[in-house]
């Protein structure tokens, strides 16, 4: 029976400890950063749908400024303590965030600076944490694997909303952060499960630059790296596409939320709930069909499939303005990333050198991503302005999908072609 659990899920004798690890890792990360999520949803309704680039603006002036402090703490500290170094540092900011709320829990800007620090956070960590893995698994192990790790994730993202649906009657916002860090600080404890397994099991890039010691370079080389190379830069592009088709997308949920439900706390319920549902379709998917997608077909597959499905969704939504077809586009389009997109573009990154798994990814997740979102975010504020053709922002995101989807077709032949 063991046996052909393991062959289900693509798991080779040794690797249960990493998958182990893995899962853990981002069970912890999920679960905390989604009982959050619903919590930031919330803080930025409370200051007005119609100023949302506004903040998705201070989101990417943030994360310019921590680009270069994580890009230091890089290549200074050793690669093994990169991500413990970082989430400790982001643990402590939780807990300021902790005391604002319990001490002033109404205040507009405490709930602004939380929904910017938080949207920062989200693309920090969660990079730092699939830059890890693309680390300690080889190429041939993250086409096997990511989808199931993947799903530590997605079980993590089912978990978290519906604590924060439980719990925030009864312990607050402040309680649910309080939690948040717990979990946060608990991910530093099987990433190390994770380092320990690639001492054991060490791979041949290991003998050029050991984990022991740090990446050098200077703060901006992951920068540098990512406009030198086409392959990276052709990565920023999906990315940036990426974001946009996102972004169109989110201003709708924020607005639509927006006009049916009034209270903070339902508003965070309704948020909860969508989450939820998004988990565990996305759980079903990675567990049972991500991984075999890759192997059988190539990471290519992974890029390609949810933005041909949202070039039909935006389409759909331009002829059909509902809200029910809203709801059914929006969770294709999260499931399709959490278990296509996002295991397809970490694998991308398995066939770089260090240096650019920690630098120019994180340099890729964060600022472009940021910026992709700040500037998408404008353009939607504008054509909403329009007023008189809200099916334009539609059919402009149905041209972006589709370009989307090109690129990724042109990534996932270049990562094979690095493979080979």
């Amino acid at each position: 029976m063991a046996i052909q659990s393991k062959r289900l899920f693509n798991i080779r004798a040794g690797e249960m400890p990493i998958v182990v690890a893995g899962l853990s890792l981002f069970f912890l990360l999920f679960a905390g950063y989604f009982m959050l999520r619903p919590v930031r949803e919330t803080m930025g309704v409370a200051g007005g749908v119609e100023n949302l680039q506004w903040l998705f603006t201070g989101t990417f002036v943030l994360t310019l400024i921590a680009l270069p402090l994580f890009g230091w703490l890089a290549s200074k500290v050793q690669r093994r303590r990169i991500l413990p170094w970082t989430y400790g540092f982001l643990a402590s900011n939780l807990l300021l965030f902790a005391a604002l709320f319990a001490r002033w829990p109404d205040n507009l800007w405490s709930a602004r600076a939380f929904y910017i620090w938080l949207s920062m956070f989200n693309l920090l960590s969660i990079s730092l944490a699939w830059s890890v893995l693309a680390d300690v698994l080889s190429s041939e192990q993250a086409k096997r694997l990511f989808g199931l790790l993947a799903a530590g994730a997605s079980l993590g993202g089912l978990v978290g909303p519906l604590l924060g649906t439980l719990l925030v009657g009864v312990i607050g916002h402040a309680g649910l952060v309080l939690l948040a860090t717990l979990c946060l600080l608990g991910c530093v404890v099987a990433a190390s499960g994770l380092q320990r397994f690639r001492d054991r099991h060490p791979l041949p890039a290991d003998t050029e630059l050991p984990r022991s010691r740090p990446l050098g370079g200077n703060p901006f080389s992951g920068a540098s790296e990512v406009f030198r190379s086409p392959y990276l830069l052709g990565i920023a592009l999906f990315v940036v596409l990426l974001a946009s088709v996102s972004t169109f997308l989110y201003f709708e949920q924020a607005r639509l939320v927006a006009e049916h439900f009034t209270s903070r706390t339902e508003q965070t319920q309704v948020f909860g709930l969508i989450d939820s549902v998004v988990q565990f379709l996305s759980i079903l998917t990675q567990v049972f069909i991500t991984g075999h997608l890759a192997r059988k077909l190539g990471v290519g597959i992974l890029l390609v499939a949810v933005p041909l499905l949202m070039v039909v969704g935006f389409l759909w939504l331009a002829l059909a303005p509902l809200f029910a077809v809203f709801v059914v586009v929006m969770v294709l389009r999260r499931v399709g990333e959490y278990a296509l997109v996002r295991p397809g573009r970490e694998m991308l990154y398995t066939v770089v050198e260090p240096e650019h798994k920690y630098k120019a990814k994180n340099f890729t997740d964060t600022v472009v991503y940021r910026g992709g979102d700040a500037l998408s975010g404008w353009v939607k504020r504008g054509l909403d302005l329009i007023g008189d053709h809200p099916a334009l922002a539609m059919f402009i995101g149905a041209a972006i999908a589709l370009v989307w989807g090109l690129t990724g077709a042109w990534l996932g032949h270049v990562q094979r072609r690095r493979e080979g």
